[in-house]
């Protein structure tokens, strides 16, 4: 897939595309079956399929004072986006000068001038140029004056759990992350959720306790779920997933503690220790099902005794729920 980070970055002589946008924050699965059809309709008609997609996000340049946490990081998004059969990636930089386009200069400058597109693809409820005021019946218009098709597609009911009516969305799996239900998060992206990121060293207190641990960087792409202990998978620089009981949060039983994310591989065999010597390597942590809470114990033996049973719950649960990787 060819990703380019600016309009300027695009060929001239670029030949007809299919193109969509959209934030694709997750690139969960109503992201998904928009791609699907980009790149059945490009294959049809011998074109390129093509995503625009902004960073930073629009809502934190519209409204800078609101906190607001992407699922993905810029590389994650990319890989996933690869993933589904695209040709091409615009990344488009989200400034408030480029908010200020009116709808038809918006067209012009990126399906027109930018992208050459022979159809758009976008959903009924898309929302273009400033303040918005673009709408689906405007892109239709400004598609047949300016020589491109505008194609709609439905999105359908999720089907999930107790709100079997509401569409996959961003927003909710940013919901099921902050409460951590990453089986709920799972069940709208389509996959298990990750972080992406180095192994950093920690105070190695998981080790002095018998269960060593690989400590994320704080930099880490990815949403973190809230504090608790999750079943899990670490997925190391060779492509192997291990088994692991992964800790958000700050551990409550010491004092001083920042929050961090770490991931302790279950049954490692001691005769390959060396293939868990990770400090300076880049790992995904694959979150599975949420175990419990995180809590405050009275004394180091209840704590190993507690982590002993979350290891054995996790071990469970994990020969029952393969990586999806």
């Amino acid at each position: 897939m060819l990703v380019w980070n600016s309009l300027e970055e695009v060929p001239t002589d670029l030949p007809r595309t299919v193109v969509t946008l959209g934030n694709f924050d997750g690139v969960h699965r109503g992201h998904r079956e928009v791609l699907r059809r980009v790149v059945e309709l490009a294959r049809e008609r011998d074109a390129l399929a093509v995503a625009v997609t902004f960073s930073p996000h629009p809502r934190s340049v519209h409204r800078p004072d609101e906190p607001h946490v992407d699922i993905l990081g810029p590389q994650q998004r990319a890989v996933l986006l690869s993933e589904t059969g695209l040709d091409a990636l615009l990344l488009q930089r989200y400034t408030l000068e480029f908010a200020d386009q009116s709808p038809e200069e918006f067209v012009l400058s990126m399906f027109v001038r930018g992208l050459n597109a022979a159809v758009v693809v976008v959903g009924h409820d898309v929302r273009f140029g400033r303040g918005n005021v673009g709408d689906f019946a405007e892109m239709v218009r400004l598609g047949a004056k300016h020589g491109f098709e505008v194609e709609a597609v439905e999105e359908h009911p999720a089907e999930i759990g107790d709100e079997p009516e509401r569409r996959c969305s961003s927003t909710w799996v940013r919901e099921a992350l902050a409460a951590g239900d990453v089986a709920q998060a799972a069940a709208i992206l389509g996959r298990h959720h990750t972080l992406s990121g180095e192994v950093v060293h920690g105070f190695a207190r998981g080790r002095e306790l018998g269960f060593p641990t690989a400590n994320l960087a704080p930099e880490a792409e990815g949403m973190i779920p809230a504090d608790g202990v999750y079943a899990g998978w670490l997925h190391d620089v060779h492509g192997r997933a291990w088994p692991a009981a992964i800790s958000v949060g700050s551990n409550p039983t010491f004092e001083g503690v920042s929050r961090v994310v770490e991931a302790h591989v279950i049954d490692r065999p001691e005769e390959r220790v060396e293939d868990f010597d990770l400090y300076g390597q880049h790992i995904e942590v694959e979150f599975v099902q949420r175990l419990r809470g995180m809590v405050a114990y009275e004394g180091v033996e209840k704590l190993v005794a507690q982590m002993t049973q979350d290891v054995e719950q996790a071990r469970a649960i994990l020969a029952a729920t393969p990586s999806d990787r």
